[in-house]
């Protein structure tokens, strides 16, 4: 009955909802610590101290983004249903499991446990997206998936709140069961997508096994790819001021309008949020639409998302009057949620779908690896009163993706095979 389904003409759409939840919980979960910190300490000393703080929010970066290629080379090699089922189960036992934790060095194993079960997802849930919708609808399809990181983003923001109407133990045990739960309902709806009959001129290659001579040959394909090495570029200056503005915007907009962050922080994270829900509408629909006309379509969608977030960069970082200041999180959420959508679909016109969850991981790790390295950065120019200027020059940097992802992305099909 449930297998069934996939012959459906929906069915591409449900995997794109199915999957939205799972992207909701990936985000949710790996956000809700940094909220409840507070209420954590209490019971756990070391949480005190910001620095081991930090080191708790580093293990889980570094662990990500140091698996993710691995765990793309993976989702190539593998049914992507049963990683993904087996990732989303496992990150949501862990989350359980934060929830029994009572002192500091388990929660140093449980959150590098989460680093690694969660990098499993978001290479293996975009590429199997991609491969459901070709052409007309996959940008769009992107985009609405990464919607759910948008909101579980938005959702684990509230964290302390929950904890502090119940208790920081009962909001991980919650989230957790729903996880596990959620990998249930997977396990009955979501298929892998069945494999193309290869055509009669280019006999199918047999089916790779994860050896480290596979593995090498996956890496060097893509890294004697010139217009790989421009998609990493391109993926990775962006994801600068997008983790700058998830981990300082709350503080920024608090500094610039002069208000408390128990009101920053919700109208940062909101206006955020809401803005890169239409962004990735916009983007996917105008993207799916152009490329029918010229190839470069997703190319020139992703670059005017790129150029929207450049002024307001500028304006964030010396904005000082509330329409200035939401107005610059607005155009930015717009843009980069316009970028976000079309990121995977631009990948599939150079890499070929046996290879895309592999370049994917990369793309992922070298943006999580940005993104730990500007948190850092601003964090120093904070101190010394300059956080706004590192925005700006946040903006400057981004119109080098611009040149490069202009220059150097001519492709010469939609999906390459």
């Amino acid at each position: 009955m449930f297998t069934s389904l996939r012959s459906k003409s929906y069915y591409p759409w449900l995997v794109v909802a199915l999957l939205w939840v799972v992207a909701l919980l990936n985000y949710m979960d790996r956000q809700m610590l940094s909220t409840m910190k507070d209420a954590m300490m209490l019971d756990i000393t070391e949480l005190q101290s910001a620095e081991n703080f930090g080191i708790l929010m580093a293990i889980f970066l570094w662990i990500y983004g140091c698996v993710s290629p691995f765990a793309g080379a993976i989702s190539d090699r593998v049914n992507r249903k049963w990683l993904i089922v087996g990732s989303i189960f496992i990150w949501s036992l862990v989350t359980f499991l934060m929830g029994v934790a009572n002192d500091f060095t388990t929660l140093k194993v449980l959150r590098a446990l989460m680093g690694v079960s969660e990098a499993l997802y978001i290479p293996a849930g975009l590429s199997l997206i991609a491969d459901y919708h070709e052409g007309k609808s996959r940008s769009l399809a992107v985009g609405i998936h990464m919607t759910g990181l948008y909101m579980g983003q938005a959702i684990g923001g509230f964290g302390a709140t929950l904890a502090s109407a119940y208790s920081w133990h009962t909001t991980f045990f919650t989230f957790g069961i729903i996880g596990m739960v959620y990998a249930g309902v997977l396990l009955l709806f979501l298929h892998e997508m069945p494999k193309k009959a290869p055509a009669a001129a280019a006999p199918a290659k047999p089916a790779e096994g994860f050896t480290l001579r596979s593995l090498g040959q996956s890496f060097a394909w893509l890294f004697q790819n010139i217009a790989f090495w421009a998609i990493l570029i391109y993926f990775a200056v962006p994801s600068l001021p997008g983790w700058a503005t998830k981990n300082w915007l709350p503080t920024l907009f608090s500094e610039n309008l002069g208000i408390e962050m128990s009101a920053a922080g919700p109208l940062s994270t909101i206006t955020i949020a809401a803005a890169s829900f239409v962004g990735v509408l916009v983007g996917g629909t105008l993207s799916d639409r152009w490329v029918k006309r010229n190839l470069r379509g997703r190319i020139y969608t992703g670059a005017i998302g790129l150029a929207l977030t450049v002024p307001s960069l500028m304006l964030l970082g010396y904005g000082h009057s509330t329409i200035a200041v939401v107005g610059a999180g607005i155009l930015f959420g717009v843009g980069y949620g316009m970028f976000d959508a079309n990121n995977m679909p631009i990948l599939c016109q150079f890499v070929p779908s046996r290879l895309r969850a592999t370049a994917y991981g990369f793309m992922n790790m070298i943006g999580v690896f940005a993104g730990a390295a500007v948190t850092q950065v601003l964090g120093r120019w904070k101190d010394e009163g300059n956080l706004g200027f590192g925005f700006v020059l946040l903006g400057g940097i981004v119109l080098v993706a611009l040149a490069i992802q202009l220059s150097l992305l001519r492709p010469t099909t939609d999906n390459m095979e």
